[in-house]
């Protein structure tokens, strides 16, 4: 085998891949003394949730395609990568969400869906005045702070207790709720949403106790673009990752899912890890898989931990693009796109008075500029949440038809798509329930029980891009400590 100290990646995902670039030396590159390297992804490409879709004469994002710019990770990978001038800011700010009817423009000064300005709420209409009046209360006659501590709560009760339960279910849930396609009647606040936990536990009014998570303003009052992407989308990124890593002697095997790993006691090399036609040996083994699959990998090394990763449980969504003619279809003046409330019946159309099946729309054109076509107009709808399985039922012509009948009853449709495609994420959005971070705790004691053994990713601590970055470079430097330790 060599001198050099050998680690597996147990996942070829953006964490996965972060982890890698880490330990292959980071901005600076490797070394003599960097370890040989090798990544075994199940599937047949890399990257995993942040995907490619062939458009015309574009590649569009099949899953993300952006990033919260208010955290730093993606900026400073990119730095790392030398790619920091392929950058993209949102192009547009606002947007709508579904209400009485109608698309109505979200109020202004909103922190993930809990409102700061009273005024801005009422003229937004959003509320009925019933709503409006029990938010006001929240200002004039604050709920009292529960006493003591709170280690954690649902963020949906949080939020009714103070502003009422309209704020929740017309404001909070399609926001929050749509991170992850879950419920904020089941998530957890410290782990989705710690300001709010804090805020809420402060005396008086809730609204004014969340105006200091406001975006920060620049000098002319206008905010920092809330989501940064790449020029030549987020999948570019993957594209740049695997480039250098494979330029840096990185290992990588696709189409090798691992079936289990074995402690090599006495060896000089720690754990073998097994897929069904390879065993690669490893002094360090990161993963980097959704919960199952790492819960079915350390089943019989830490059976408290696994059990700990099997509660955690994913909700499946689907994501259609389409593409109309200018003229075809009529979009609201502003904004970057439109949030459905869970529940909302559909106003028109053949699906008239069902249940939406869409949570939200994104005018991907207007939001990110370079994408723009002259004469056309392309738009993404999401759908799936963790309680609403009905996109299960549909193939995809049945799904994508459905979506534009609902697009039809919510903007002015003179003809059908022009171009149309799905991609579809089955059990792919982990659910942070409450006290999710106390089973974070145990999972990670349990992982520090095994020697060489590190974990991370997106069903532990965050989601998007930016917290899945974080957590593979973290990952990629506990790795190189433990070798060093050799």
């Amino acid at each position: 085998m060599g001198q050099r100290p050998e680690v597996v990646v147990i996942g070829g995902g953006i964490t996965g891949l972060v982890a890698a670039f880490e330990l292959s030396g980071g901005a600076e590159g490797p070394t003599i003394d960097s370890p040989n390297i090798t990544i075994l992804e199940s599937s047949d490409r890399l990257g995993g949730k942040i995907s490619s879709l062939p458009w015309g004469d574009r590649i569009l994002d099949g899953g993300p395609d952006g990033a919260l710019a208010r955290r730093p990770e993606l900026m400073e990978l990119c730095k790392d990568l030398g790619i920091t001038d392929q950058l993209r800011p949102i192009a547009a700010s606002g947007a709508s969400v579904f209400s009485k009817g109608r698309l109505r423009r979200l109020p202004d000064g909103l922190v993930l869906g809990v409102p700061t300005d009273l005024d801005a709420l009422r003229r937004s209409k959003v509320l009925t005045r019933r709503g409006i009046l029990r938010a006001a209360k929240d200002l004039f006659w604050p709920t009292p702070p529960t006493r003591g501590h709170l280690g954690d709560r649902p963020i949906g009760p949080l939020v009714a207790t103070k502003l009422g339960r309209e704020v929740v279910t017309l404001l909070v849930d399609p926001t929050v709720g749509g991170i992850a396609a879950g419920r904020v009647e089941e998530m957890s606040a410290a782990a989705v949403f710690p300001g709010l936990l804090d805020a809420a536990q402060k005396r008086g009014s809730l609204m004014k106790a969340m105006r200091s998570q406001l975006p920060a303003k620049d000098p002319n009052g206008e905010s920092s673009p809330a989501f940064l992407s790449l020029e030549g989308g987020m999948h570019a990124l993957i594209t740049q990752l695997v480039d250098l890593l494979e330029n840096r002697g990185v290992r990588v095997l696709l189409d090798t899912e691992v079936t289990g790993l074995q402690h090599r006691s006495g060896s000089e090399v720690g754990w073998s890890v097994n897929s069904e036609v390879t065993t690669t040996l490893a002094n360090v083994v990161i993963i980097a898989t959704p919960a199952p699959a790492a819960a079915r990998l350390i089943s019989t090394l830490d059976e408290e931990a696994a059990s700990l990763l099997a509660q955690i449980d994913y909700s499946s969504v689907a994501i259609a693009t389409f593409t109309f003619a200018e003229e075809d279809i009529a979009l609201p003046e502003l904004g970057t796109g439109a949030l459905i409330p869970s529940g909302s019946t559909v106003p028109s159309g053949p699906r008239a008075g069902e249940r939406f099946l869409a949570t939200a729309l994104t005018y991907l054109d207007r939001k990110w500029p370079h994408l723009k076509r002259s004469g056309e107009v392309t738009l993404r709808i999401h759908c799936g949440k963790i309680d609403d399985t009905r996109i299960a039922e549909l193939d995809d012509h049945e799904l994508m038809e459905a979506l534009i009948d609902e697009l039809g009853s919510l903007l002015s449709l003179g003809s059908r798509p022009i171009r149309r495609g799905i991609v579809r994420w089955t059990d792919s959005l982990p659910q942070y329930r409450v006290n999710h971070l106390l089973r974070v705790a145990g999972i990670e004691a349990g992982i520090d029980r095994l020697d060489g053994i590190e974990i991370a990713g997106a069903a532990l601590n965050g989601v998007g891009v930016p917290a899945c970055i974080a957590q593979g470079r973290a990952a990629g430097q506990r790795a190189a400590l433990s070798l060093r330790s050799l």
